[in-house]
C-alpha cells in the first residue's frame, strides 16, 4: 500500500496517508543536539555488540524510573531497532518443533520471524468484545508441551489494546503453571497510553526471569530513523542474543546510542506533549468514523491506530467496485478516495482495516471525509 501510494503521489495525485506507522512529529531538539554533539566529539568508531555500557546503564535507570523494574547492564542489550531485538530473541530461542503462541490481531513481523527460526505459530484469535485482548482461558487452551514462547504487545499494534495490571496478573497466573514457556512483551508503544500508567508483565517477580521486554526509541521519542531498540531479560538470554547479533550487524550506530542516552535520561515533557496531541486526534478520528457507514470501531487505549471492523461491506458493490474483502476495500479507498490504509489481513484479522492518526488533524479530517464520500454509494449496493 505504501508503494502504491508513492506511485500515485508521483503521478500528481493528492494521497492522504492514514497508513503511517510512525509519529509525524520531529525528534525533540535536545535529542538532536545530543546527536550533533556526538558527531562533533567523533563518536564514529565500532561500538560494543551489546551497546555502550553507559547507554545500558541509562536503560536500567529508565526501567527503574518508569516501570519500577530492577535490571543490571548484563540484563540489557541494544540493537538496530526493536525489530532486530525481536529477531535476536526468536532466532536464539526458537527452533524446529517449538510452538509460539501469538494472539491476533498482531504485528505481522512476529510470525514471520518465528517461521524463519523454523518454529510453528499458534494463533489465538481475540475478540473485539474483549478489547482484542487474550483471556486466561484462551491462553491456557492454546498451551501444549511444545509451547516455547508467547509473543504479545501492550499497547498493541494494530488495535491499540492495553492490558491492565489485573489482566496481566491473570495471564501471569496461567504462565506460572507452565515453567517451560517464555514471554516476549513488546512495549514499544509504552508512552502512548490514554488510560493511565503503563503496566508490564515483568512486574510479577515470580515470572520476571522468563519475561523478555522489547522496547525502543521510535514511537515514544519520534526517532524512527535513528534505529535503536533494546531488550531486557535474563542474562543467559541476553548473552545468546549478543552472540547472534555479533554475526549479523555487530553494534548499533554510535551517534544514535549517544543521543539515546539523552532521550532516556531527560525529562519526558516532549513525549507527553506528543501523546496529548495523539489523544486529541484519536477522539476526532473516532467521532468521524462513527459517521461512516459499514465501520464498527472499538476505541483504542494506546498506540496511534484505529482498527475498524468493515466486514459488513464485503460482498457489496460500491460505485461499480465489488468489495470481496479488506484488501479490496483498502485498494478501493486508495484508488477512489486517494486515502492510504492497511488491510487487517496483514495483522491476522481479515475483517478489519487499520487507520493511523499519526497525521495532522487537517489530513485526518480530509482523509476520513473522502472515505465517507467514497462509501456513500454503498446504500445502493447490490
Amino acid at each position: 500500500m505504501a508503494k502504491l501510494g508513492r506511485e500515485l503521489r508521483s503521478q500528481g495525485l493528492d494521497i492522504v496517508d492514514l497508513s503511517l506507522g510512525e509519529p509525524d512529529f520531529d525528534t525533540p531538539v535536545h535529542i538532536k543536539e545530543a546527536a550533533i554533539k556526538a558527531i562533533n566529539e567523533n563518536w564514529s568508531h565500532y561500538t560494543p555488540v551489546a551497546g555502550f555500557m553507559d547507554l545500558r546503564e541509562a536503560i536500567c535507570t529508565k526501567f527503574k524510573r518508569d516501570n519500577n523494574l530492577d535490571y543490571k547492564p548484563e540484563n540489557v542489550m541494544v540493537s538496530t531497532g526493536a525489530k532486530q531485538s525481536i529477531a535476536n530473541l526468536v532466532l536464539a530461542m526458537v527452533e524446529a518443533g517449538d510452538e509460539v503462541i501469538i494472539p491476533t490481531p498482531y504485528w505481522v513481523t512476529y510470525s514471520e520471524i518465528v517461521k524463519l527460526a523454523g518454529g510453528t505459530v499458534s494463533f489465538v484469535a481475540t475478540k473485539m468484545a474483549n478489547g482484542y485482548k487474550i483471556t486466561p482461558a484462551e491462553l491456557e487452551e492454546a498451551i501444549t508441551p511444545a509451547t516455547k514462547l508467547f509473543m504479545f504487545s501492550s499497547p498493541c499494534n494494530p488495535t491499540g489494546a492495553v492490558y491492565s495490571k489485573e489482566e496481566l496478573k491473570a495471564l501471569a497466573d496461567v504462565f506460572m503453571k507452565y515453567p517451560h514457556i517464555y514471554i516476549m512483551s513488546d512495549e514499544i508503544y509504552e508512552y502512548i497510553n490514554y488510560v493511565g500508567g503503563h503496566e508490564s508483565i515483568a512486574q510479577f517477580d515470580e515470572l520476571k526471569e522468563r519475561v523478555i521486554i522489547i522496547n525502543g526509541l521510535s514511537k515514544g521519542f519520534a526517532m524512527t530513523g535513528y534505529r535503536l531498540g533494546y531488550m531486557a531479560g535474563a542474562s543467559d538470554i541476553i548473552k545468546a542474543c549478543e552472540k547472534l547479533q555479533g554475526q549479523f550487524t555487530s553494534g548499533t550506530n554510535s551517534v544514535t546510542q549517544r543521543a539515546a542516552i539523552t532521550a532516556l535520561t531527560s525529562s519526558l515533557d516532549t513525549t507527553w506533549e506528543m501523546v496529548k496531541q495523539f489523544e486529541i486526534r484519536k477522539h476526532r478520528t473516532i467521532e468521524l468514523l462513527q459517521d461512516i457507514p459499514g465501520f464498527e470501531c472499538a476505541e483504542p487505549d494506546g498506540a496511534f491506530y484505529v482498527f475498524p471492523k468493515v466486514s459488513s461491506l464485503f460482498g457489496k458493490t460500491i460505485n461499480g467496485n465489488l468489495i470481496k474483502n479488506a484488501e479490496d476495500l483498502s485498494m478501493f479507498l486508495l484508488t477512489s478516495a486517494h486515502v492510504s490504509t492497511v488491510t487487517g489481513y496483514a495483522f491476522g484479522e481479515s475483517n478489519c482495516i487499520r487507520l493511523s492518526f499519526a497525521n495532522s488533524l487537517e489530513k485526518i479530517e480530509k482523509g476520513l471525509g473522502r472515505i465517507k464520500e467514497a462509501l456513500a454509494g454503498v446504500a445502493e449496493a447490490v
